[in-house]
């Protein structure tokens, strides 16, 4: 697909649920500008955000340690980036903007090692190669079913400005046809980057997570959905809890891993907390299922397409930056395709949940073979270990939402372009 191609369907495609990945980029004042230089006191390499601490010496000698917010360690190392770069006791420049409320707190914007090297936020050092060799494996299963066993990403999603002060979030593909900072046209900057009105906010972080929902809520919806912060750990995500299948199966474009066989699907996401299996061997639903995030899968081939029903999910959170909330009678249906020519996996899916809101919540995504493998997901937000939120990280395990005034599909918009 052309560039313009790619850069038409993400204007015509809307604002998604996933498009806050990157969440409490609002703590940050974007408006500012901020300059350390100092020696490196330590890397906390982790998800969803890492962190670097540098010593910094003040005019009358004392050191201060200042804490700069980097981005997730996996995407970091599908970047290049390694840990070996920050030797304890190295100097650094870091140059980004201020946190709004914690002070010798930064967003690490771009960094400048001691030999002269530098690297922005969304830098490069090497593109990765695919781990798996996906095109010489069996095209398909002993029983003709396709084969789609192996790991699966998104492709990465970058800042056209790539410090990540300004422009828009973009896959790197779309990034790279425009200019730094640029919005692509009809689309829109990162709500809380710089220029952005909810960076001129007077409470930029609520201007930047409230968001109408996407579809109308019925009464028993907006209920459910008052008093729920999403920018707080009412926020499974900012607690290191899963969400739900649809958002946490792209939630940073992180390695999730498919094992296959003839009766069973295993779908391993690298977001924390879930593990699916998709019963290929059950026609119908358990009477007696046990409601969990996950909930319970059956699947079906219908002419190389693989069909998955799920059912039997406990009450929690379809959309948190759109303050969506779902009962237990939610329904999600996702159809997985293969392209084969380009090694992409498709993924469409229709959620339906009479009880909290109307019509048909929609959307899609495209994985490929992952350039870093799989592994046990495990999560410790710093974002949120000093007043924002919750203090103890854990590992693997706001105003009312307004209602929208008609329904509108909810769309994963950076993966529709290729």
């Amino acid at each position: 697909m052309s560039p313009l191609r790619a850069l038409s369907l993400i204007a015509a495609a809307s604002f998604a649920t996933n498009a806050s990945a990157h969440h409490g980029i609002a703590n940050f004042d974007f408006n500012k500008d901020v300059t350390i230089s100092g020696s490196v006191a330590k890397l906390t390499f982790v998800n969803p955000h890492s962190w670097l601490y540098v010593n910094v010496a003040g005019p009358n000698g004392e050191s201060t340690e200042w804490r700069c917010e980097m981005r997730a360690a996996t995407v970091l190392r599908r970047s290049g980036w390694s840990e070996e770069w920050f030797t304890a006791g190295s100097q650094v420049n870091v140059t980004g903007v201020p946190d709004r409320n914690e002070p010798n707190t930064c967003y690490l914007g771009t960094i400048t090692f001691a030999d002269g090297t530098s690297m922005d936020r969304y830098g490069q050092r090497q593109k990765a190669e695919p781990t798996a060799v996906a095109a010489n494996r069996p095209e398909r299963l002993a029983n003709g079913d396709p084969n789609i066993n192996g790991d699966w990403a998104g492709e990465q999603r970058v800042m056209t400005d790539r410090s990540g002060i300004s422009g828009a979030l973009v896959p790197i593909s779309v990034a790279d046809t425009l200019e730094p900072g640029a919005v692509p046209e009809g689309g829109r900057a990162f709500p809380g980057s710089r220029g952005t009105p909810e960076a001129a906010a007077d409470d930029a972080i609520r201007a930047a997570w409230s968001r109408p929902s996407s579809l109308p809520l019925t009464e028993a919806g907006r209920r459910a959905a008052e008093g729920f912060d999403p920018s707080s750990p009412d926020n499974p995500r900012l607690r290191c809890e899963p969400t739900n299948i649809l958002f946490d199966w792209g939630f940073e474009t992180f390695t999730n891993r498919i094992t296959q066989d003839e009766n069973v699907i295993r779908i391993q996401y690298g977001a924390p907390g879930i593990d699916r299996t998709v019963h290929l061997n059950e026609t119908e639903h358990p009477a007696n299922v046990e409601p969990s995030v996950a909930g319970h899968s059956i699947g079906r081939w219908e002419n190389d397409v693989l069909v998955v029903d799920t059912v039997g999910f406990k009450p929690g959170i379809l959309s948190a930056d759109t303050s969506m909330m779902h009962s237990d009678q939610l329904r999600i249906v996702e159809r997985f395709t293969l392209d084969r020519e380009r090694m992409a996996l498709r993924r469409e899916y229709v959620a339906t949940d009479p009880t909290y809101f109307v019509g048909e919540y929609r959307g899609g995504d495209v994985v490929y073979p992952a350039d870093l493998p799989w592994e046990p997901p495990t999560c410790n937000d710093l974002s949120y270990a000093t007043g924002r939120g919750t203090l103890a990280a854990q590992p693997s395990a706001a105003a009312p939402a307004a209602e929208a005034p008609e329904a509108a599909p909810a769309k994963s918009w950076w993966m529709f372009w290729k």
